[in-house]
């Protein structure tokens, strides 16, 4: 003991209370004795925030491939509903084991038996709090424990979780005096990890958010001279980026993969319906349980968020939530398999403001993308295309296919193509303007040929490799022909010579494609083709798989029944699209004004055509420099929902395999060499985090062969390849014509 003292008082900064008696000294926590790191002083240029400018200066290179495990009892009661006679497991927590559905019941009754009960369903409370709660507190252990351990903070001077009184009572109380007891804390300033020596102060988040008193104290901290710096396992919100910056504390990016695991292995799904093919081989993951949890819309978001605010622990510790998610732009972007065949797969979307613009809707994306994954693997190719056209209300769409939400979100693309590309045409935007000036005047008035406008696939851009496929980008391509109908709107027609239909083409090609291709790439009105087109992309690889192996989708290839993935939601009938595209095909959408005194009706016909699915395999070196780090962030993406490095992208992973142990991740670094073992010496595995205390109401809680027929063959190696040329034929001409007409605004009496 005497020995220890002195080595922490050598140690100390000259000023600080190092020199206390051993009498009156507080016991300090060095790293070494609580997470086994190695007695040496670790070099300083190795720690974060010390290493030299570069690319890696605040981020801990290929970290994404690093896992640090925590057990999490919780994830046993996942799912589970409150029975009718909950009441019989009275309020006396203490009677059960955690983790147990009966521990969860007595933590619920006695949360409502309180003063301050929950309001909302069990089901919410179940997962915003009970399981939460768990899960902040031993992440958050087990974060901790990752950051000493990977940057070794060792030798005397480190401490972990101490507090400012413990080793400099004169600054606990200066702060106290400037800032208050409300804002330092009723124990002050505790740190997770703080050299005293050097004034360095490391915060462990192993979520988004700090907290605010706590960047007060900080910003005091660091106008006295301190460094301050905040290592977070996800990328901070722009707006936590904006209050560190404010407050002069830098933050620092250790992305290791937080891997909680059930003890007994009786984890199942919120959402097991999930991307699996057999009903009883449920799929499992972080993302189908964060997708579950979505709320049908922005009200309900803001609603559940407000029950459970009161109730949660450990803040600091909570990783992007439900509301950060943009469901809307939630996509299949891997998929893959293991040597049993299971299904791996992981979904991304954009991030949002989780309290100003908050996600919703993210089980009927999800659905839509796993049921569209399935439509394409029941039916054949050639049954993926819509086409409305004015003559043919028979062909409008394969009946099959028809029955499906990727036939309908095909068929409703189509229409709304048709819709964008009479905006494109407004005279008042510089496109249109350029495009009406430029047209082919006959007879003293504007003219145009028919013309059909419809979608097909252009090259995916992919990476097969780790027995998977990731999807970085599935493109649509707008084509536009010269084409007449037989049905005619009234008013009066033009006759074009070939020459001129060839020149207004070229108009159209050069000034509305772009426009339209650029909205069906970005707008919110195509989302859902971009999905399912996705959902196709996957669907392929997994058909070229199956060819070289049947899997566990073998019955389900080629099966033509796709009556296990109806429409979903309002009813919806493909004629009655017809109808309304025919209404609007006589009668006009879009009338513009034109600087000769003239009003215009403009109307498209085309289809899309999904029968075929191209794709580019780009190669290993192109991938690892585009994509740094996605294969591992894509696999840790089945434990915990990841942030993408610094885009504004979420990973939501999840798998189809029968978890017979908890998961052994691989270890982040070599195991530290500690001093001698004591009891409850971390460097022997430890619990990866202690629940926090109880509270009223008990809530502590490749290569590919030839597909069969989709055209997903093209693959690459690790040499340039490139593009595949040319893209899907059409199965048959749909017909179609872009029509219109002048009305005059006086003599014929026409409006």
């Amino acid at each position: 003991m005497i020995l220890g003292t002195s080595l922490l008082a050598v140690g100390l900064p000259v000023g600080l209370p190092g020199a206390q008696s051993e009498a009156d000294a507080a016991p300090v926590k060095r790293c070494q004795d609580k997470f086994g790191t190695s007695p040496k002083e670790p070099a300083r240029n190795t720690l974060p925030g010390y290493k030299p400018a570069g690319p890696n200066q605040w981020q801990t290179p290929d970290a994404e491939q690093l896992f640090y495990d925590f057990e999490q009892p919780t994830l046993n009661v996942t799912g589970i509903n409150a029975p009718a006679d909950v009441a019989k497991y009275g309020t006396d927590t203490g009677k059960y084991k955690i983790g147990t559905p009966e521990h969860a019941y007595a933590s619920w009754n006695s949360r409502q038996a309180s003063n301050n009960t929950y309001k909302g369903p069990f089901a919410d409370w179940l997962q915003d709090v009970y399981i939460e709660n768990n899960a902040r507190n031993r992440r958050g252990g087990g974060f901790e424990r990752e950051v000493a351990r990977h940057f070794d903070l060792g030798g005397v001077n480190w401490l972990c979780e101490t507090y400012l009184r413990d080793f400099d009572p004169q600054l606990d109380k200066e702060l106290r005096q400037k800032l208050g007891d409300k804002v330092v804390g009723p124990n002050g300033r505790r740190f997770d990890a703080v050299d005293p020596r050097t004034k360095t102060v490391y915060e462990f988040k192993s979520g988004i958010d700090p907290k605010p008193k706590q960047l007060k104290v900080d910003a005091e901290l660091v106008r006295r001279g301190w460094r301050v710096v905040y290592i977070h396992g996800q990328e901070p919100t722009d707006k936590v980026k904006a209050q560190y910056r404010a407050a002069g504390i830098n933050y620092y990016r250790h992305g290791a993969t937080p891997a909680p695991y059930a003890p007994g292995n009786q984890y199942k799904s919120r959402f097991p319906g999930l991307m699996t093919a057999n009903p009883a081989k449920p799929s499992t993951g972080a993302g189908n349980d964060l997708i579950s949890r979505s709320m049908p819309t922005p009200e309900d978001v803001r609603r559940r968020q407000e029950a459970a605010r009161p109730f949660q622990q450990n803040t600091k510790n909570a990783l992007r939530g439900p509301g950060g998610v943009d469901f809307t732009s939630l996509e299949l972007r891997y998929v893959g398999q293991n040597e049993t065949g299971s299904l791996n797969y992981s979904f991304s979307a954009k991030n949002t403001d989780e309290d100003e613009n908050p996600g919703f809707g993210g089980m009927e994306k999800a659905q839509m993308a796993s049921d569209s994954f399935f439509t394409w693997l029941a039916l054949s190719p050639e049954k993926f295309w819509v086409n409305l056209n004015p003559d043919e209300p028979d062909r409008i769409m394969d009946r099959s296919f028809g029955k499906t939400d990727a036939g309908r979100v095909l068929l409703d693309a189509d229409l709304e193509m048709k819709h964008d590309f009479s905006r494109a045409m407004d005279p008042k935007t510089p496109a249109g303007s350029e495009f009406w000036k430029n047209l082919t005047h006959k007879d003293n008035r504007i003219c145009l040929h028919g013309i059909r406008n419809w979608i097909t696939p252009q090259p995916a851009k992919v990476r097969e490799q780790d027995g998977g496929i990731f999807i970085l980008d599935a493109p649509l391509k707008v084509n536009s022909v010269p084409q007449e109908t037989k049905t005619q709107p009234p008013g009066e027609q033009c006759r074009l010579t070939e020459a001129e239909i060839q020149h207004n083409q070229a108009l159209v090609e050069r000034l509305l494609v772009p426009i339209v291709e650029k909205k069906i790439a970005e707008g919110p009105a195509y989302a859902d083709l971009r999905r399912v087109y996705a959902s196709r992309v996957a669907a392929e690889w997994i058909k070229q798989q199956d060819a070289k192996k049947p899997g566990e989708f073998h019955k389900i290839i080629g099966s033509d029944d796709a009556s296990r993935w109806p429409i979903r939601g309002a009813k919806w009938d493909s004629y009655e699209v017809w109808k309304n595209y025919r209404k609007s095909f006589m009668e006009g959408d879009y009338k513009y004004e034109y600087k000769e005194g003239e009003y215009v009706y403009t109307l498209t016909v085309g289809g899309v055509d999904f029968s075929k699915s191209p794709k580019k395999n780009i190669t290993r070196t192109q991938f690892n420099a585009e994509k740094p780090n996605l294969s591992d962030v894509t696999k840790g993406s089945r434990a915990e929902v990841l942030g993408y490095k610094d885009s504004p992208t979420t990973l939501l992973g999840g798998d189809t395999a029968v978890r017979k142990s908890p998961p052994k991740p691989s270890p982040s670094h070599p195991t530290p060499s500690p001093s001698p073992t004591k009891p409850g010496d971390p460097s022997t595995p430890p619990p990866s985090g202690t629940p926090g205390p109880s509270k009223p109401g008990g809530d502590s809680g490749g290569t590919g062969g030839t597909g069969p027929g989709g055209d997903l063959a093209h693959t690459g190696s690790d040499t340039p390849i490139g593009l595949i040329a040319g893209i899907a034929a059409l199965l048959a001409a749909a017909g179609g014509a872009l029509l219109w007409w002048k009305r005059g605004r006086s003599g014929s009496g026409q409006h």
